[in-house]
């Protein structure tokens, strides 16, 4: 099968359960988002399928290959990973750094291949002038797209993206998520990402998963799942949804202080 599927997946920390029993299929060329308020285990559900945590329970089975049988070096080139809160630890070259993430497909030196995929991914993120700028030197905004720019720079099946607008002006929020839509659309790609944007997910996500205690709380289409109830139930806060020119904006009610 084509895609990703997560069966009966649970995580504990120590005694502490953060998943239990996620069911997930993400089929090619999908944009999936995970939403829910904090603690209730999306980047750990991300770090899970990344490889980063090992599940207790479960298995993650991408175009039918089971990941716990995939070595590293071909689980790297299967996934690009966008963490959240993550700064540089080495004074390198943002090109230097995108092209650290060609490295599952380097021998000995970078092809050039690699180093026309590297310049591709920079011309496309609009990071030319910081091309050769030191990473420890950079913004926190600019650094965030040296992130995406190296998840997608590896060409991937799977894109897994933790908070991948944090740290961005609204410009380039929209810019970005531009970006990864084009990206698995053209490529027929699979991509997961959390957000706190909830109107953000509304208008990039084909699904939307909503998470609660460590589970999957609900899923479906946006326009279809997404109401007032829901929200309250999952967020537990009061919001009106506008409808809009053939879309729809969540916004909190004014409440009393």
């Amino acid at each position: 099968m084509k895609g990703l599927k997560i069966e009966n997946l649970s995580f504990n920390y120590d005694k502490r359960k953060i998943l239990e029993n996620i069911n997930l299929e993400v089929p090619e060329g999908r944009i999936f988002c995970l939403l829910g308020p904090n603690g209730v285990g999306k980047s750990t559900l991300i770090k899970c399928i990344a490889g980063i945590l090992k599940p207790n329970n479960g298995r993650i089975i991408l175009n039918g290959k089971d990941l716990k049988k995939i070595n590293l070096n071909e689980l790297s080139k299967l996934i690009g990973y966008v963490p959240q809160n993550v700064r540089p630890i080495f004074s390198t070259t943002v090109f230097e750094t995108i092209l650290t993430s060609r490295i599952p497909y380097i021998n000995w030196n970078p092809s050039k291949i690699d180093l026309e995929k590297t310049e591709y991914i920079i011309k496309k993120l609009g990071l030319e002038e910081l091309a050769f700028r030191y990473v420890n030197e950079i913004s926190g905004g600019e650094w965030q797209k040296v992130l995406i720019a190296m998840a997608l720079v590896k060409e991937p099946i799977l894109l897994l993206l933790d908070e991948p607008t944090s740290n961005l002006d609204l410009k380039y929020q929209v810019y970005v998520m531009k970006i990864i839509h084009e990206f698995v659309r053209s490529k027929n790609l699979i991509a997961i990402f959390t957000t706190h944007d909830i109107n953000l997910a509304l208008k990039f996500s084909d699904i939307l998963v909503l998470m609660k205690n460590g589970r999957i709380y609900a899923i479906g289409e946006p326009c279809s799942i997404l109401n007032e109830k829901i929200i309250q139930e999952v967020y537990d806060i009061k919001v009106k949804i506008i409808q809009y020119d053939n879309s729809i904006f969540v916004t909190t009610e004014s409440l009393a202080l």
